[in-house]
């Protein structure tokens, strides 16, 4: 220990005697730890982090399959929770979820909470109690148990002033009565990050209180799929065993009609909320790594530079007596203290970098509001930065631990054989730098072409000056169709008499919010389709305007009107899409009759009289959706968006659709009120989010291996001062000398580039789920970075070699 202390010290001295070495090496580094640290923290909170559960491990997520047709993972039906939840032997608990919002009303400000339905034994299965109350568990399973409600730790706070004798105490959620039993800890919310109410009773549907809008009985309809289920696995029961086990009660189920070809299949729990991210997120990590394996191989280059400086102390150490392990060990010694150095830097980078992160980074990542610079984080920091400097400081260490004593301390020694292994050690690392450098551009300039012409799609609709408001009308207080159809009628006539409102609509699910409501339609006159032939359609309730509002074009007959009621004979309008897949064309779909419903014993027939032209519905990536609209009056919803065109601020449009909800009802809130362009900003965040972080990592990288090719070809010319100043005396002119430096490092440079194009057509193929529009393997792509990272290396080529073509032959001479 007191040698290694003794190491230290003199590496410390060594740095500071140097402040300009040490400055360009720590920034170097610095740059690359703290991007990976910054990258990691990501990368702990949303894929290696255990959830906060009681034993996560043994959480899992329960689907239901039907491989016939087509549906690898669906909802769940009540009916088969039910039996699942009775029939299994592999599961500690079982429980089923699913979204609600609900209105909580204090005082005479209505606000709209995002929540869950649940059943008892929700919290059971995660394992979590209650901070303040308690959790109600058995119960509430008994028909005619209250209505009840834990709220989140936020909410409590927020709401009702961290109350303490809020436990008990009654609270209106969507016009009934509730009563608040628990308050969650902080930080929980599953199942979204912004849970704010968990409801629980039996009194309306057992196992979930609040009755499913269209479905009379939910526990007789095999076929209404809508619940989430999870589940905690037993002590000592692989998934497995219990996938297998759950095989053969989802075959029992099959004498049921509705679960023919029914399956289950079983995620881990912390699997299905990383969901897609994974991949981003790795191949981020990959990025960053390269990143620093650019700054590495930089660093090293200055270290051999500064080896071969140090050649005399080195050799005079080494005829003292030091032997080369412990000369090498001073240098690995430096080289480490450097990084060390590099990493607490990087961490402050890094802290700076995690809130740029947070401001950027798209919500629909899970987990991201955990990203911290933990304890596993700094560990992850040290340790990256103890193996980098092991990593760039080994081989200058080891070169220069061995020195020649002869040619060393000669005192005009200008070549030796270890200068050579230096000089092709330190163009290794040049080609690595270019090839690496490479790689990250090909990776950048894909994703930016990606970006861009997702940017260009037409959503089929027209965004400008659109604002859309979210509604739930309360079950409790708008059970009927007619009332929930009233509501929006009046809610729309009231807001296209604002001022600079030029339409206004609504529409049961809104392009791009992810929502999903599909349907197999039944057509008039055609046989009953085989099981897996069914062709699916998105199934959408719109009012009147709503075509002009958003600006779809109307390709044949006629939109909606006021006439289309519920007294009306069933009419339907179906987008391009639709048209296609149903009836072969759009022409062949005006006049046809279905049933969107699909029931084959008593059909309702609509008429289809329109086609309209495509939507986004899914994505800007997705293909146009196949859907059938039908008038909001013939098929009420209580979830409706309003979407009105306005030339209006968004601002102070929205605070006037809200003085209007008021007026109506003023225990209704909006859920959410955002522009259309918002909206489709957000369905491409991720892909910008990776752009960008791409286009950075890529702009470092390519500066640090213009930096390297730099620094050797600056180290090269102050090496050859005298080689240059004879060939100068000799009569070799100055375009023969800028000629000899700049292409003894385009070569390198060459080099690195074949090779990082070798790489780049490799890697850039298993990032092509990334990328739209655009192959993996873009010539155009390839060639332009190739071109730039060329027209880079001629630059920091030239600039040493206009400073060769100036030594002074007389000079350069003399000083030899």
């Amino acid at each position: 220990m007191h040698t290694l202390w003794q190491d230290i010290r003199y590496g410390m001295h060594t740095l500071l005697k140097s402040p300009g070495f040490t400055l360009v090496a720590v920034v170097a580094l610095a740059l690359g730890i703290g991007a990976n640290t910054a990258i990691f923290s990501v990368v702990n909170a949303v894929l290696l982090r255990p959830l906060p559960y009681k034993n996560p491990e043994r959480l899992v997520m329960m689907w239901q399959t039907n491989l016939r047709q087509g549906i690898g993972q669906d909802s769940v039906a009540a009916p088969n929770f039910l039996d699942w939840r009775e029939q299994s032997q592999s599961f500690e608990h079982m429980a089923a979820y699913r979204g609600q919002s609900f209105n909580l009303t204090v005082g005479d400000k209505p606000e709209q909470l995002p929540g869950a339905v649940v059943s008892a034994s929700f919290f059971q299965v995660l394992g979590v109690k209650a901070a303040l109350g308690r959790i109600p568990q058995t119960e509430v399973d008994q028909p005619g148990g209250n209505l009840v409600a834990v709220l989140s730790h936020g909410l409590w706070q927020r709401h009702f002033g961290a109350d303490p004798n809020l436990i008990g105490k009654p609270l209106t959620l969507n016009g009934e009565s509730f009563t608040a039993v628990g308050i969650m800890p902080p930080g929980f919310k599953y199942p979204l990050d912004d849970t704010e109410v968990w409801a629980l009773s039996k009194r309306m549907v057992p196992e979930l209180p609040i009755t499913i809008p269209g479905i009379d009985d939910p526990l007789t309809l095999r076929g209404a799929t809508y619940l989430k289920v999870i589940a905690r696995l037993k002590p000592g029961v692989s998934l497995t065993q219990a996938q297998a086990e759950m095989a053969t009660v989802s075959h029992r189920l099959e004498q049921y009609e509705d679960n023919e070809g029914v399956g289950v299949k079983i995620i881990p729990l912390q699997e299905q909320l990383v969901g897609d991210s994974r991949l981003g997120l790795l191949v981020l990590l990959g990025v960053v790594g390269f990143v620093l394996a650019v700054a590495c191989a930089n660093v090293a280059n200055l270290l051999l530079a500064r080896a071969a400086v140090r050649q005399k102390e080195i050799a005079i150490r080494h005829a003292l007596g030091a032997s080369r392990w412990r000369l090498a060990r001073q240098l690995l010694t430096e080289s480490v203290l450097l990084s060390v150095i590099g990493g607490v830097l990087g961490l402050v980078l890094a802290w700076w970098g995690i809130d740029l992160l947070m401001a950027s980074i798209p919500e629909e990542i899970p987990r991201v509001k955990e990203v911290s610079l933990d304890p596993y984080v700094l560990g992850f920091t040290f340790a990256v930065s103890v193996l980098t400097g092991l990593l760039f400081g080994l081989a200058p260490a080891l070169g220069a631990s061995k020195p020649d004593l002869n040619s060393a301390l000669k005192e005009g020694a200008r070549t030796s054989t270890e200068s050579i292994r230096r000089n092709r050690v330190r163009s290794l690392l040049v080609v690595s730098e270019v090839a690496l450098a490479l790689v990250l551009l090909v990776g950048a300039g894909l994703m930016m072409q990606s970006f861009l012409r997702l940017s260009e799609v037409n959503p089929g609709f027209n965004p400008e000056n659109l604002v859309t408001a979210e509604f739930w009308l309360p079950q409790f207080k708008y059970p009927e169709d007619g009332q929930q159809a009233a509501f929006y009628t009046k809610l729309l006539e009231r807001v296209a008499q604002l001022p600079g409102v030029s339409s206004s609509a609504a529409i049961s699910v809104l392009p791009l919010t992810g929502s999903d409501v599909s349907t197999s339609p039944q057509i008039e006159g055609r046989p009953e389709p085989d099981e897996g032939e069914r062709s699916e359609v998105q199934l959408r309730s719109v009012s009147p305007s709503y075509f002009r509002t958003m600006g779809i074009p109307l390709l044949q007959g006629r939109d909606f009107t006021t006439r289309d009621d519920e007294d009306a004979p069933g009419v339907a309008v179906i987008s391009e899409a639709g048209a296609r897949r149903l009836f072969g064309s759009k022409d062949a779909a005006m006049g046809e009759r279905l049933d969107y419903v699909g029931d084959t014993e008593n059909p309702t027939w609509s008429e289809i009289v329109g086609v309209v032209g495509d939507v986004h519905e899914s994505g800007l990536d997705q293909e146009a959706a196949a859907e059938v609209y039908v008038p909001y009056r013939q098929l009420p919803s209580a979830f409706m968006y309003v979407v009105t065109r306005s030339a209006l601020d968004p601002t102070s449009l929205t605070n006037a659709i809200r003085r209007e909800v008021q007026a109506i009802d003023k225990d209704q809130p909006i859920l959410e009120a955002r522009t259309m362009n918002e909206r489709i900003a957000e369905s491409i965040a991720a892909r910008r989010f990776s752009m960008l972080l791409f286009a950075v990592f890529a702009g470092i990288a390519l500066v640090l291996a213009v930096v390297g090719i730099y620094g050797v070809m600056s180290y090269s010319v102050a090496r050859r001062t005298h080689e240059i100043g004879i060939r100068m005396a000799l009569g070799a002119g100055r375009g023969g000398v800028l000629r000899l430096v700049v292409g003894q490092g385009m070569i390198l440079a060459a080099v690195g580039i074949s090779i990082g194009l070798t790489a780049a057509f490799a890697l850039t193929r298993v990032m092509s789920s990334l990328f739209y529009g655009v192959s993996a393997t873009d010539p155009v792509t390839f060639i332009g970075v190739a071109m730039l990272l060329t027209i880079a290396a001629l630059l920091a080529c030239y600039i040493p070699a206009r400073r060769a073509t100036k030594v002074d032959p007389m000079v350069a001479l003399r000083y030899e």
